[in-house]
């Protein structure tokens, strides 16, 4: 592993934020093998011992990325102060530390969601310049005329905005509701339902069945997934992030 600034394995081992890691430097509370640091200061966590106020600094937990199958009801958060069931209690106690979801899947949609310790994957997963496509399976309301899927791909105005193009197709249609494949490469909030809403046809049922190139499969809902190696180089192509073996499916 390569030497990185100490302020920056210091926020990695979750022991402060950034800002105060480079505080606890200028106020010389931190030691490289046995020298005190200063801000600018690099140092190889696998060869250097770092310590703060004379304590080892924890080493960095194994960069982790799961899959999970989120069921309807559950928050996308790592904390509900309502009370809520998240997702985090979907996942071992032993495996939280350090977890977040990876975006958002609104309470009352389901399907797939990945949770990490690792803030660059979260960054190349949401932010709208990477514009990774999302893939839904929704039950709406009625049966929407071809015109109205039209204006659906082309973009329609939300919050004073107009949305991003869409890949939209009917799957099935059953009595008085349809199954749609909807593809995005934004994701505001709720911003399926608010569309459907707004053309005349409220969605039943959301599933998010892929991320990326990543589907969700047979999965249980409910249970989640490491990644492997290959999944995890597949999803985030130029990163170049060392893993080790994800632990078991559950």
């Amino acid at each position: 592993m390569t030497a990185e600034r100490l302020q920056k394995l210091i926020a990695a081992a979750g022991l402060c934020s950034r800002r105060k890691a480079e505080q606890l430097l200028l106020d010389a509370r931190v030691q490289v093998n046995g020298r005190i640091a200063t801000l600018g200061d690099r140092a190889d966590p696998e060869q250097d011992q770092i310590c703060v106020d004379g304590r080892p600094l924890r080493r960095r937990d194994p960069a982790r990325v799961l899959l999970l199958n989120k069921p309807q009801g559950v928050i996308s958060s790592c904390h509900d102060p309502q009370g809520r069931p998240t997702v985090m209690d979907l996942i071992p106690a032993e495996l939280r530390r350090g977890l977040h979801p990876v975006g958002r899947l609104d309470a009352d949609s389901r399907g797939a969601l990945l949770l990490t310790n690792q803030g660059a994957i979260t960054l190349e997963l949401t932010h709208p310049r990477y514009a990774h496509r999302k893939t839904y399976r929704v039950w709406v309301e009625g049966h929407p005329a071809p015109q109205i899927l039209q204006r659906w791909r082309d973009g329609v105005r939300l919050d004073g905005l107009p949305t991003q193009p869409a890949e939209v197709i009917c799957l099935r249609r059953a009595a008085g509701r349809s199954q749609l494949e909807v593809i995005l490469r934004e994701g505001r909030n709720r911003q399926i339902r608010r569309t459907a809403d707004l053309l005349g046809h409220p969605v039943l049922d959301l599933q998010r069945t892929a991320i990326a190139d990543l589907p969700l499969g047979s999965l249980p809902e409910g249970h989640w997934r490491a990644l492997n190696k290959r999944e995890w180089r597949d999803l985030m192509p130029a990163m170049g992030l060392s893993t080790t073996e994800p632990p078991q499916t559950r």
